[in-house]
């Protein structure tokens, strides 16, 4: 769709019809949208009653039914984040949820409270950073998969021809699908657009992350793939260099370590991680690796976890697995990322980095020259993954990464011969914060919280502050991983359709009741604690008497917090709407 702009009409109370108009001149599609029956129907400007309210909107997003009935989700407000290959590429920052029907006097009282809480998921989801989009030109592919495209497949329309793994409103678009002149693909990603100047030349540097909608999910709740072999987190990180003319990519992913594992919150800081014992891994082991070989090419696997304590086992299993595969296109590299670089040991991040060069010469990347010529393809790619993909994987992406850029604005003229990257001071400030902008942005999205280690991407070394800012997000994402994620998920499936409401049904997921431990564990520990308290407070009529109560009072707290984590799965907060051991 190349409208910049639209407008949904509605005449008044009683209006039975959406009408969505775009606003270029000379444009006289409109979209009608009947709110009893909910068809679509295309038609033109004429059939618009002159007297409908006009509102003005930046694009659909798709529809969604609840327990209300139907309800379009649009964009209100949108924010230009620059331009690729002089196409305007957008920021969605606001939305509006849009109900069909006029009234909820139809519904229960439970069913109004359960359709508020379906609305503040989806709401959970449009609001958190992330939602891009571009008109003219397809965001949810890599210029070298575009360079290598059919006749046929330009011929599509860019909803048809879009990556569905990066397509985060697919599942809303259905019902819109047969008018994809007026729908918007949103994709989930971070897009970081800068002028950059070296030697005086102007270049534009542009890094895309485009995260997956499969097997899309929070921290702890979703790790490892599913039958399909769709990896949890798994992230797309393409870097662009455009100059005179000439354009280069090099091409990154991230995501969990494919096979059946799981890392369930029960109130420990950190969890344990379980491989699932019953489950044939090899299947979608193999199907997780034939489809990255197919997509990127020979694979290199950067394993960081650690190789001693509870992650141990985890990093034993994926090399068992890729030597078991017997592929000579994936090859398996683990790097004990914390052990190496520990007592702030950063340079030794380098020994990985010098060790896959000859690899990453091997593998390339993606340049056109000023003519318009293919001067080189890239022929693999790096897999990186730690335990959430987030941290430790971004800071190898990124010096990845400025490996690749040295080489490409070398062949493009832009550097000189003997000149390195890391004395572009100006360059250098803007592509430490980028990366670690897109630590940021992949962080919130999956783990609630910006990255840690962060401070290293930025300044090239590990600060005292960055060390307290590391312990300030690590004590968020604990709360967050333990008592708010399973309604963060919740709002993902629901906003992805892995769970769809049937307004004819009666009760929801949500009204699932919780276990008698629940709430009568933490009164029981929260009043023994305080009467603890008030007993060293208050003195008794001897110290033997005042400490005969304390000892009961603590250790009555003491023995009730022992119960409360022993059962901490029944503590936290869990998925209501998709049952993820389903998904394991």
């Amino acid at each position: 769709c190349n409208a910049s702009a639209y407008s949904v009409k509605s005449r008044g109370h009683c209006c039975t019809k959406f009408y969505i108009e775009a606003c270029d001149d000379g444009a006289d599609a409109v979209l009608a949208i009947d709110r009893v029956s909910n068809e679509m129907t295309l038609t033109g400007k004429k059939d618009v009653p002159p007297s409908a309210n006009t509102r003005p909107i930046c694009g659909i997003m798709g529809t969604i039914r609840l327990v209300a009935g139907m309800y379009l989700i649009v964009i209100t407000k949108k924010r230009n984040v620059g331009s690729l290959l002089g196409q305007a590429v957008w920021k969605a920052v606001d939305f509006d949820i849009i109900s069909y029907k006029k009234t909820t006097l139809h519904l229960t009282e439970i069913q109004m409270q359960d359709n508020r809480t379906f609305l503040s998921m989806i709401n959970s989801v449009l609001t958190t950073d992330g939602f891009y989009f571009c008109t003219s030109y397809d965001l949810t592919h890599t210029l070298q998969r575009l360079a290598n495209v059919s006749p046929e497949f330009q011929e599509m329309s860019l909803l048809e021809r879009a990556d569905p793994r990066f397509v985060w409103n697919g599942s809303l678009l259905r019902e819109i699908q047969s008018q994809p002149e007026v729908s918007d693909r949103m994709s989930k990603h971070l897009i970081v657009m800068k002028p950059c100047r070296i030697n005086g030349k102007i270049f534009e540097w542009i890094l895309i992350s485009r995260r997956s909608c499969f097997r899309a999910g929070v921290r702890y709740y979703v790790r490892g793939i599913d039958s399909e072999g769709h990896a949890a987190n798994f992230v797309e990180t393409e870097q662009i260099v455009l100059y005179n003319g000439g354009r280069a990519s090099f091409v990154q992913t991230r995501g969990s370590m494919p096979f059946f594992w799981s890392q369930r919150p029960n109130l420990k800081y950190k969890p344990k991680p379980l491989i699932s014992k019953n489950t044939n891994h090899m299947d979608g082991f193999q199907r997780h690796f034939d489809s990255q070989v197919l997509i990127y090419g020979k694979q290199t696997i950067l394993n960081l976890v650690n190789q001693k304590g509870s992650e141990k086992p985890l990093e034993q299993a994926f090399a068992k697995m890729v030597n078991g595969m017997e592929n000579g296109l994936i090859k398996y590299v683990a790097f004990d990322f914390h052990k190496e670089c520990s007592r702030m040991r950063w340079d030794r991040l380098n020994i990985l980095v010098d060790s896959v060069a000859e690899t990453q010469d091997e593998y390339s990347y993606f340049l056109v020259d000023t003519e318009g010529k293919v001067v080189s393809q890239q022929k693999g790619t790096f897999r990186s993954n730690c335990m959430d993909c987030l941290d430790r994987t971004n800071v190898i992406q990124s010096m990845l990464a400025r490996r690749s850029i040295q080489s490409q604005l070398q062949r493009m003229g832009v550097l000189h011969v003997g000149q390195r990257i890391e004395e572009q001071a100006d360059f250098e400030r803007i592509y430490k914060n980028a990366w670690a902008d897109n630590a940021n942005a992949c962080a919130k999205q999956y783990a609630g919280t910006g990255a840690l280690k962060t401070d290293f991407t930025r300044t090239g070394k590990r600060t005292q502050m960055g060390l307290l800012m590391d312990g300030w997000n690590s004590a968020v994402r604990y709360y967050k991983n333990n008592f708010s994620d399973g309604f963060r998920q919740d709002s993902i499936d629901l906003f992805l359709g892995n769970y769809t409401v049937d307004e004819t049904e009666g009760a929801t997921p949500l009204r699932t009741q919780k276990d008698w431990k629940f709430l009568t564990l933490p009164v029981i520990m929260v009043v023994a604690f305080s009467m603890c308290i008030i007993c060293l407070l208050t003195a008794g009529d001897t110290w033997t008497e005042s400490l005969a109560y304390v000892l009961f009072w603590g250790a009555a707290a003491a023995i009730t917090a022992a119960v409360i984590v022993f059962n901490g799965r029944d503590f936290v907060d869990a998925p209501k709407l998709v049952q993820k051991e389903k998904m394991d």
